[in-house]
């Protein structure tokens, strides 16, 4: 029995919805797979996951405050050991692609049978990796290189990008809190993540950004 618990693939569940947590958490436990701890954001997986040392993580890839590719990032220096399978409600290539070189082992989307992410478990934790039939090619090309003024910026999710377009026009952080029903805080934490992401930590350079970028109506 002692043998049989040692081999068990330890498994972390990162996503916002306790709903499915639940879910997968259940269906995983019932095929012997040890869900070892879960988290519903960037915060607190990154303090979790360094003491679990899981074998692997399911992340989902829309997550509140930090993207899910740029969690992907941080995750592969902080527990390298552990394998990642990204778990979208995305089916696109695109994803499936910015994922992969962001460092996941597999990807899985939400839609599917559940027994497609227990697959995917087994595989990845055995060194192999999980991704949808059809885009190995795009996932094993090499990233297109861009001169260094048109690098691309690291992905902001749909309420930073909401956040940086009510900046652009003016609004403080409590304006924008307002328009969008959430906290002072919280706005103040997604602007420092947006000024993060982007390397621009003024309102003037975050206006710029929003009018190249077509966020604004502003000229």
């Amino acid at each position: 029995m002692t043998d049989e618990k040692q081999k068990k693939i330890k498994v972390f569940l990162v996503d916002d919805h306790p709903i499915v947590r639940e879910g997968v958490r259940s269906y995983l436990t019932s095929r012997s797979i040890a869900v070892v701890g879960e988290a519903s954001d960037a915060k607190e997986t990154l303090r979790k996951v360094r003491k679990l040392a899981p074998d692997v993580i399911v992340l989902d890839v829309n997550l509140p405050l930090m993207d899910g590719g740029e969690l992907a990032r941080r995750l592969r220096r902080l527990v390298p050991k552990s394998k990642i399978i990204a778990f979208s409600i995305h089916s696109s290539e695109e994803y499936v692609v910015r994922m992969a070189r962001c460092g996941v082992q597999g990807y899985v989307m939400k839609d599917q049978p559940t027994a497609e992410l227990l697959d995917a478990i087994r595989q990845v934790s055995k060194g192999g990796l999980h991704f949808p039939a059809g885009m190995t090619d795009a996932i094993l090309a090499p990233a297109p290189k861009l001169p260094p003024d048109k690098q691309e910026s690291p992905a902001l999710t749909a309420r930073e990008l909401e956040v940086v377009a009510l900046l652009a026009e003016g609004l403080s952080n409590k304006g924008v809190a307002a328009r969008l029903g959430i906290g002072v805080r919280t706005a103040e934490t997604h602007r420092e993540h947006i000024s993060h992401k982007l390397h621009i930590p003024t309102v003037a350079g975050l206006t710029k950004y929003a009018i190249q970028h077509g966020l604004t109506s502003l000229k």
